[in-house]
């Protein structure tokens, strides 16, 4: 086994903490992984990692020696496509993490334009909407909406998601239909419990330049965006949602906004990456990609 390759399977067991998730993700097996440390710690003369039954972690001469092989991993890939005529050349496997209902109806429908541009690239795609690892899970990039946790990763804004208040015809119906936030007091929500944190926020709006908000009542709580939308088309109460989130339902008549003038703050939608001094080429020309595709569908 070359350097490089016991460059990249170190690395990777690092940003994993594991051996058997660091070989899941390169398509080794545990024993190969293992192995290709311990060459490279023979080759260096020193113990880079620390292993223990249940985690593995850096010495502190690892975690120098990881910075030098991230860099040197990445400039020898940005090295072996410098000649490249069109960047079609471009391989390997991207893992991908991006909220579910932004995967089903944005990017899975739109990869085909991108595998066809870069036949060699293959997409690893994760979906969901709770928190995940990046490093732990060996995820080259991950898509997040709302506010970010300072987290040590790589921030790339991409815009602000706007939030509308929905309801069904038959709820306002039987309810009435809210004007204005003194309108509230009598109406009912769909509860919309974080999956990470379980919290159920108030709902919110931006009045005179102000956010306010207030507990609302409610019957249901669900932790997850396909369940919500299905509540509030059932005639459970309203609901705060991005408006692409339920443009399709707007459309044929089946949500009706409410309070247009009484808008919660915009989400802000972000691309992290772990931190790593170089993005590989297949990551960055994915991150365009990817940003033009949320702008074009999502902000415009």
């Amino acid at each position: 086994m070359d350097r490089i390759d016991l460059f990249r399977i170190f690395a990777r067991v690092v940003e994993c903490s594991s051996f058997t998730r660091a070989g899941d993700t390169l398509g080794l097996p545990r024993s190969s992984v293992s192995a290709a440390v311990q060459e490279l710690e023979s080759r260096v003369g020193a113990r880079l990692l620390h292993r223990t039954t249940r985690k593995v972690a850096p010495t502190q001469d690892g975690a120098a020696f990881y910075e030098r092989c991230v860099r040197l991993v990445d400039d020898v890939e940005e090295t072996e496509s410098l000649f490249r005529r069109t960047e079609a050349r471009l391989s390997g496997i991207l893992r991908v993490d991006v909220p579910g209902r932004i995967g089903r109806l944005i990017l899975a429908p739109a990869l085909p334009d991108f595998l066809e541009r870069f036949p060699q690239i293959n997409i690893d795609l994760g979906v969901t909407d709770r928190a995940v690892n990046l490093i732990e899970g060996g995820i080259d990039c991950v898509l997040r909406v709302g506010p970010l946790i300072d987290s040590g990763l790589i921030a790339r804004p991409i815009g602000e998601l706007a939030l509308i208040n929905v309801a069904s015809p038959a709820y306002l119906e039987r309810n009435g239909i809210p004007e204005t936030p003194a309108d509230l007091s009598t109406h009912w929500v769909v509860n919309y419990a974080s999956p990470s944190s379980g919290r159920v926020e108030d709902l919110e709006w931006v009045e005179n330049g102000t956010l306010r908000g207030m507990p609302m009542r409610g019957r249901v709580s669900v932790n997850g965006a396909e369940a919500y939308i299905a509540c509030c088309l059932a005639g459970l109460g309203l609901i705060q949602i991005p408006a692409y989130d339920v443009q399709h339902h707007l459309d044929a008549g089946e949500l009706v906004e409410v309070m247009p003038d009484y808008r919660a703050v915009p989400m802000p939608m972000t691309l992290l990456y772990p931190h790593r001094q170089h993005l590989s080429r297949r990551l960055q020309v994915f991150a365009d990609w990817l940003e033009a595709l949320l702008k074009r569908k999502l902000l415009a």
